[in-house]
């Protein structure tokens, strides 16, 4: 039987429907997505760096290398669906990258907050990164360990891969749960902006008596970590039905359903945060001893 312990590359004996995804990985897609991240993580390192938002800077640039990483598998994967690293390599950066992403939601979500007034919102803002980064970890924790499972298997040790399959889907489905829980916090938080009738008019400065940050410009980072947020609900969602059927059942094998719900989505996020950089508009996520919290 054909599978990454006995195949080595595509032949008779080693057919490339036997793969895991079943077709030779699209070169121009994957390809764009690789230097479309390379490029959003060169980016964001200059972002995070000129604005010192180090902590922002780690979460994107970690998830911006690992998206471009896991492209450079499936890459190498078109030459040959058959290569066990090339496999590896993308299964474990692709599950992994969306969860550093997803950090970086919550931290511009506890610096808006900042800006708007803590006040309205029902968590003070230094829990929104304990609470929900500590939850992003340990759903991290889970998909990493649950990637190591089923990227040592292979496709011949099939209880090993299933097994990998349930922990990854179970880390999965605890970072949905977490995106929905912070959702509600959050929609609380703006709802209670909304009645104030301050609007986006923000926390005034004890020194100057002014918004930390211009009015007119709030809506822009506010839309852009709403986006951010939709987009990497949309990815943590797909992979749900995508992983739950197991290793190389039809939705797996659905390149274009992938790169759109997976690769664009995470793209998409990332491109957000990259031109609406929150250091940008958020004063306090720079550093700066005064500013911290």
């Amino acid at each position: 039987m054909a599978s990454y312990a006995t195949c080595s590359e595509v032949g008779p004996l080693c057919p490339v429907e036997s793969t895991t995804y079943g077709y030779y990985p699209s070169f121009g897609g994957n390809i764009f997505f690789t230097a479309f991240f390379a490029l959003l993580g060169l980016c964001q390192a200059g972002l995070g760096v000129y604005y010192r938002t180090w902590t922002f800077l780690i979460a994107l640039l970690v998830g911006t290398l690992m998206e471009m990483a896991g492209y450079i598998g499936r890459v190498l994967m078109h030459d040959n669906p058959w290569s066990g690293p090339a496999f590896k390599l993308q299964i474990v950066c692709l599950v992994l990258a969306p969860t550093f992403v997803a950090a970086g939601v919550y931290l511009t979500l506890k610096h808006i907050i900042l800006s708007l007034g803590p006040e309205h919102s029902i968590l003070k803002p230094r829990l929104f990164t304990w609470i929900f980064i500590g939850c992003d970890i340990g759903s991290l924790l889970l998909q990493a360990a649950g990637g190591g499972v089923a990227a040592a298997a292979g496709k011949n040790d099939v209880k090993m891969l299933d097994a990998g399959d349930n922990i990854i889907i179970a880390g999965i489905a605890f970072q949905v749960a977490t995106m929905v829980v912070c959702a509600f916090f959050a929609i609380v938080f703006f709802w209670r902006v909304f009645k104030s009738g301050d609007g986006f008019s923000g926390e005034k400065n004890l020194d100057t008596g002014v918004s930390p940050i211009v009015p007119k410009w709030m809506p822009f980072i506010v839309g852009a970590e709403i986006f951010a947020y939709v987009t990497v609900l949309i990815r943590c969602i797909y992979r749900l039905p995508e992983m739950a059927g197991g290793w190389g059942n039809p939705l797996m094998q659905k390149e274009n359903e992938f790169l759109v719900l997976d690769g664009m989505m995470i793209a998409l996020a990332c491109l957000a945060f990259t031109l609406f950089h929150p250091g940008i508009f958020l004063p306090s996520l720079r550093f700066a001893p005064k500013n911290r919290t």
